[in-house]
């Protein structure tokens, strides 16, 4: 007995090893945020960090959410005051979000403390979309999210001079309690117990994808985020993990 639940441990462990490589990165963040080749995070004291040369450097201000992408660099204070990183320094932002996204095509976009939905064209203010929703992400042609209930929905037709896209809202199967675009459009997910999930066949003809890929892992997740080929991760504990899909 003791024989065969050794070997199951160790298949186990091969089948994890298959799919994901994963390596943990020293430090310790609550939130992970990759785009345009940079990473960003913010720690359980909300001091910011970015990660340069493969080390981490901290940058000047606090934020309880941070965001890098196509649209810059943002984030949300603990007062949900938005923040736009520009040329070093931090612009406070009108408007109110308790987490903001800029994986949007040139746009951030967020919601606020009622679950209400923002996106910020080039030129005007915040447009509210219609709905209610706990996470809010964009990436090139999409935004997907999650309501109170884990409920996943996507929003097609996003351009970068239409940050509401179609404005009609399409419900995905599953259910998840956070959600990630990156700019190249893969979605990933992480579930209320902590299981990681992929999207299987999302692109710029399909959108929605066809089915979630449940990623194996010997850690439970609370963040995720994809850039250039990483998977960052942020485990329970707030220990973070870069990981690579063998499988893609």
């Amino acid at each position: 007995m003791r024989t065969l639940l050794t070997l199951c441990l160790i298949m186990n462990l091969w089948i994890t090893s298959l799919a994901l490589k994963c390596r943990v990165v020293p430090g310790s963040l609550k939130q992970i945020d990759a785009g345009n080749g940079q990473v960003f995070g913010v720690n359980s004291a909300n001091e910011i960090y970015t990660l340069y040369t493969g080390v981490w450097t901290k940058v000047p201000g606090s934020l309880k959410h941070v965001s890098v992408g196509p649209a810059g660099v943002w984030g949300v204070s603990a007062g949900d005051y938005i923040l736009n990183l520009q040329r070093g320094d931090w612009v406070v932002v009108r408007g109110l979000l308790k987490q903001v996204d800029a994986g949007g095509s040139v746009f951030p976009a967020g919601v606020n403390s009622n679950d209400d939905i923002y996106c910020l064209p080039a030129e005007g203010s915040w447009i509210n979309i219609q709905g209610k929703l706990k996470y809010y992400s964009c990436g090139s042609y999409s935004c997907w999210g999650v309501n109170s209930a884990d409920n996943i929905y996507i929003m097609k037709g996003v351009t970068p001079t239409k940050c509401g896209g179609s404005l009609q809202w399409e419900q995905i199967d599953g259910a998840l309690s956070m959600i990630e675009v990156s700019t190249d459009g893969k979605v990933y997910g992480v579930n209320s117990n902590g299981d990681l999930f992929e999207r299987e066949g999302v692109s710029s003809i399909n959108p929605a994808g066809t089915k979630w890929r449940q990623l194996p892992l010997y850690q439970r997740i609370k963040h995720v985020s994809y850039d250039g080929g990483h998977l960052w991760l942020i485990t329970l504990d707030n220990s973070i993990l870069d990981c690579t899909d063998d499988l893609n």
